[in-house]
Formats: structure tokens, sequence, C-alpha cells
């Protein structure tokens, strides 16, 4: 099957929305200070007696749809990869957007905001081709570097990054204590340089 991806814009997020991104958490990343942080910070990869399914469209921010309501999104990148003319990957890349904090006021950085493969074309390579899709979009707007925001339970993104080249830039063990629905979770900001060739 040959998978087609074409930008969508906001008009598709109806269809953005039925790839779903949830998935089932079975392992986590413990984030363990060494040293009281002084002589580093150790994660280790630990299996859930419990695992859950996580899905971030659940959210009280809600899903792709709900993000017309907080985002002005005339330079997003937002699409949609086919197979057969039925949707099984997704990106959206923020760029250049007043008010979208992980931005930082930058125009040279672009933010993969979101991704996401129907659970049966994971580990396909449909999310790789819609990675390096992502890539060229934000080399042609003159974004020097993508930044990625994970969480220590999404173990299997935080793997398919490190796989592409992203180094681990920034560990927020507090980034979510102000939700106790998901105070546990640490965040993991992932950063490309797309200066240079992988």
């Amino acid at each position: 099957m040959a998978l087609s991806i074409i930008e969508v814009g906001r008009q598709g997020l109806r269809e953005y929305s039925s790839v779903s991104i949830a998935f089932e958490v079975k392992t986590v990343l413990r984030v363990e200070r060494v040293r009281g942080g002084m002589g580093g910070i150790r994660l280790t990869e630990e299996v859930l007696t419990r695992p859950y399914t996580k899905d971030y469209d659940g959210s009280e921010e809600g899903g792709p749809e709900r993000w017309t309501d907080r985002f002005d999104l005339a330079n997003w990148g937002i699409f949609i990869g086919r197979e057969n003319a039925s949707p099984v990957c997704a990106a959206a890349v923020a760029y250049d957007t007043p008010g979208v904090h992980m931005l930082g006021g930058r125009r040279d950085l672009a933010v993969l905001w979101d991704m996401r493969v129907v659970p049966g074309r994971r580990r396909s390579g449909v999310g790789t081709a819609m990675f390096d899709h992502v890539l060229g979009w934000s080399r042609t707007r003159g974004a020097k570097q993508l930044k990625i925001e994970t969480q220590n339970i999404n173990v299997p993104a935080c793997r398919f990054y490190r796989a592409r080249g992203c180094r681990l830039g920034e560990i927020d063990m507090h980034a979510y204590a102000h939700d106790p629905r998901v105070a546990h979770e640490v965040m993991l900001v992932w950063y490309l340089d797309l200066r240079r060739t992988r």
C-alpha cells in the first residue's frame, strides 16, 4: 500500500482526529536524581504491574478539533497520511505562532505538536515517513531545530524519536503538577538539529 501524505490545514482536523493517539502504557521511564541531581539524572525503564490506556485526546484540553479554540493555526503544518484513501497517520507542526509557549518566541524553531499512527499500522514505517515529511516541511520554513514534548509514560515515542537522531534536552519532573490526574508524569523534551542530516 502506498502512503500519500497531504497537508490538510485546519479544515482537515475532523479527519485528523479519526486517527487514534491512544496507546497502552506497559512500561514507564522512572526518573531518578543521582546525588540529589548533582550526579545527573538516571532514566530506568520499569514494567508496570497494571498496564493502562492513555489517550491524549481525552484530556481536559480535548483533541485536535479544539486546537482552533486555543491557537492561530495559520502557520501550522497539519498533515494526514492515507493508504487507499484511509487515514493511517497524522502530524501537526507549530511554527511562528505567538502564544505557543513551546516555541519560546523563536522563529527558527518548529514544534512537533502532535503525531499519531493508527494502532494497526504502528511500527510499519508510516510513522517514519510522516516524521521525515515533517522534517522537510520544517526546513523549508527556515527552522533550525525541531522540538518534541513526550512524557515518561510514552516509552515507544521516546524510543522512536531517539532512533531518529533526536536528543533529550529537557526533563521537567514538575511540569504537570497542576493537574492531579497527570501529576505523576514527567515531561521529556527532545530536540533535533535540522541543519545537519541524520
